[in-house]
């Protein structure tokens, strides 16, 4: 557990101090569970045990501090996470991520260009709303000034439901699905997965997360590091954001698979073949 600021982030570590560092982000309401099967088949491949893993859980999820809503805002994780990696894996680092992930590491890392070393992104959107952007009905929902409360705090949606969101729903089932919903398993503690959902813009301008995803766009559009993306396209939410990101980076290796959005469980190996390469080439 590492402390930034009032805040304690939970992270898990594999490979060796010294070792490549390799950030591994999950997002929303998810925790650092999600990447243990690319972590698996990262290590069980040449060289893969010589990385050194850094898998931390979000503040406000998993095993982390979990502070009331108004704490959630993309600038709060990104320097909670900068904190963190100043403190654990001040050199250089390839960054892994999904959901938002994505853009908190992103923003994270843009005042600390001079480490960068390589992106691997999955499923995950880093860039502001588009003029022909609409809410998809998750983020509509988490909106509602009561029922979001009744819903996401309450009845702890959107925990019970992720297999939904899918390609192969039975990749989210029985005890890993239980393992999703332990660390939120009191109501008290569910304070993350509406604030994460109400940091997603609602609108194409004036949502206070816009400056913030401007700022991990123009990173990943211009950052000098290997790319690459390994993309669920049956994902509901995100499924075609891939294209704007291939058109933002035509440089990056993409692979496409029949995944749905929570990529690690149904896809891991291409995932793990991804951040080897990347970390390869950094």
């Amino acid at each position: 557990m590492h402390a930034t600021g009032t805040e304690h982030m939970h992270v898990l570590e594999w490979g060796p101090a010294d070792g490549p560092a390799v950030l591994l982000m999950h997002g929303n309401p998810t925790w650092s569970f999600l990447w243990r099967k690319v972590v698996a088949a990262i290590r069980a491949r040449r060289g893969g045990d010589q990385l050194r893993l850094i898998v931390p859980d979000l503040i406000g999820l998993g095993f982390s501090s979990k502070p009331e809503h108004d704490a959630h805002t993309l600038a709060n994780h990104a320097r909670w996470l900068g904190d963190v990696l100043d403190r654990i894996a001040p050199g250089p680092i390839v960054i892994a991520a999904q959901d938002w992930g994505g853009p908190i590491s992103l923003v994270a890392m843009a005042s600390r260009t001079d480490r960068l070393r390589g992106i691997v992104l999955g499923n995950t959107g880093v860039s502001p709303p588009a003029p022909t952007f609409k809410p998809t009905l998750f983020h509509r929902l988490s909106q509602l000034p009561v029922a979001s409360t009744v819903l996401f705090r309450w009845l702890g949606f959107p925990l019970g439901v992720l297999h939904t969101s899918q390609g192969d729903r039975s990749t989210i089932r029985g005890e890993v699905a239980k393992a999703y919903r332990w660390p939120l398993r009191r109501r008290a503690d569910r304070a993350a997965p509406l604030a994460l959902a109400r940091m997603v813009p609602d609108r194409i301008t004036g949502h206070p997360s816009i400056p913030q995803l401007q700022i991990a766009n123009d990173l990943f559009a211009s950052a000098k590091v290997p790319i690459s993306i390994v993309w669920g396209t049956r994902d509901p939410i995100l499924g075609r954001v891939i294209n704007h990101l291939e058109r933002l980076r035509p440089d990056a290796k993409i692979v496409r698979t029949e995944a749905g959005h929570f990529l690690q469980e149904e896809v891991p190996e291409p995932l793990a073949d991804a951040i080897l390469d990347v970390a390869g080439r950094a």
